[in-house]
């Protein structure tokens, strides 16, 4: 009797380990990777394919098949050990520590590494079994896991388990080391999944940085502004720069340009689109979705006082997802270039502490601005484009003169500025000792 029925725990437990190797196999197979296999010719790929084209369906009749070979093993070998041991407390814990051991190493740990380094091979074998066994069962798995989401916290039913985010994450990182995608792949997987927790004012290009032009100005004063700035879409204000009143788009200012000479003399509102608003909390990953069906490429940002925060571009957005966009020009620039004379090309993010120390000066600091390009913008009063040049004082009393140079990258920011002074080299106090 006892050993008729650890014939049949055996036998369950085969069948369950049979069942694990389905699932790990089916897991890692995708339709892509079926249809693959039916283009090769490879046997069985046909089966394989119907079985990958609703891997839901199939991965439940294995969960099924394989939890309820377990428990019936478990069952067996308990009334087995009853019967061979007087004492029922003792028959229990050999009974719980057999199962444990055969269902940790022969059902958890030898079918999954199986499936998992021979999915291919796994999963078409699998498939012969599957396909009858799931019109035999018929909705009987449907209906268990609508029973098991029913008893869930949660809302809706599913059709099967699904892998939470944590779960798909790890998955992707597995796959990359196991080489099977490139780690610029799995970095865009995760990009895809953190753009659903990312507002619109993480992303968006701020007020302070923004190139703007007044709506009494002209077409032809608009169409300078974007050659000089690089910028193909420029917002138009009112009174001020939180009064931002459309869009104007180069596009735009040449059409009008071409059909009629005479129209550079009208004002750029008239050629101007309307702005497309939204608030800086709205979510990226809803906001790229809206931006795409209204084919709109650029939208305003307003904080939660009704000012403009800034403006945010589809290309902002698509950024957090496949990295920073650079073009051809884009390249590696030394802090600073020596020019001769005491003329310097600075990047426009050297520390203004690091631009005094190249005329001599032990401490040189500003309350407002950290950058030699923020330092230009504070003398100029205004996004500084390319061209632009205005002078600043030392604390000695010597004037330099900054000129920003042609901008890079897909926003145009300047890149470098050229530093030169302004009259006397030397400092005045240096000159009078020197008489």
């Amino acid at each position: 009797m006892s050993l008729a029925l650890v014939s049949g725990a055996i036998a369950l437990v085969v069948v369950a380990w049979l069942a694990a190797c389905a699932e790990a196999g089916l897991a890692r197979v995708s339709s892509f990777r079926a249809e693959e296999a039916v283009r090769s010719g490879r046997r069985g790929s046909e089966k394989l394919a119907l079985v990958a084209a609703d891997p839901t369906r199939y991965l439940n009749v294995a969960l099924l098949v394989r939890v309820a070979c377990e428990m019936a093993a478990a069952a067996l070998v308990t009334y087995a050990c009853l019967q061979e041991f007087d004492s029922t407390t003792q028959a229990l814990l050999v009974a719980i520590a057999v199962m444990v051991l055969v269902s940790y190493v022969a059902v958890g740990v030898s079918p999954r590494t199986i499936g998992r380094q021979h999915p291919l091979n796994t999963a078409t074998a699998a498939a012969y079994i599957l396909l009858p066994l799931a019109r035999v069962m018929g909705p009987i798995p449907y209906l268990l896991i609508l029973i098991g989401n029913a008893l869930t916290p949660g809302k809706g039913f599913r059709r099967g388990p699904f892998a939470s985010e944590a779960e798909l994450r790890a998955l992707v990182d597995l796959a990359e080391k196991e080489s099977l995608i490139e780690d610029d792949e799995r970095r865009m997987v995760h990009s895809v999944f953190e753009l659903g927790d990312t507002l619109v004012r993480e992303v968006m290009v701020p007020r302070t940085d923004l190139v703007v032009i007044e709506r009494y100005k002209t077409i032809r004063q608009a169409l300078t502004l974007a050659l000089r700035s690089g910028f193909s879409r420029i917002p138009v204000v009112g009174e001020s720069e939180d009064d931002v009143v459309g869009m104007v788009y180069l596009k735009d200012l040449t059409r009008k340009t071409h059909i009629s000479r005479d129209a550079e003399s009208e004002l750029v509102s008239t050629a101007m689109r309307p702005a497309f608003f939204v608030p800086d909390t709205k979510n990226a990953g809803d906001l790229l979705r809206e931006m795409q069906k209204e084919r709109n490429h650029v939208a305003v940002v307003i904080d939660e006082y009704g000012g403009t925060a800034g403006i945010v571009t589809i290309e902002d957005i698509l950024e957090e997802i496949v990295g920073e966009i650079t073009d051809e020009y884009d390249r590696e620039l030394p802090p600073v270039e020596e020019l001769g004379e005491d003329r310097y090309r600075v990047t426009a993010r050297l520390d203004i502490t690091d631009l005094g120390e190249l005329y001599g000066l032990d401490e040189y600091d500003d309350e407002d601005v950290e950058t030699v390009g923020g330092l230009l913008a504070k003398a100029l009063g205004r996004v500084p484009i390319a061209g632009a040049s205005s002078v600043v004082d030392l604390p000695d009393g010597r004037t330099l003169r900054l000129t920003a140079e042609a901008a890079a990258g897909r926003r145009n920011k300047i890149v470098t500025v050229l530093v030169e002074p302004v009259g006397p080299l030397v400092p005045p106090e240096e000159e009078k000792e020197s008489e």
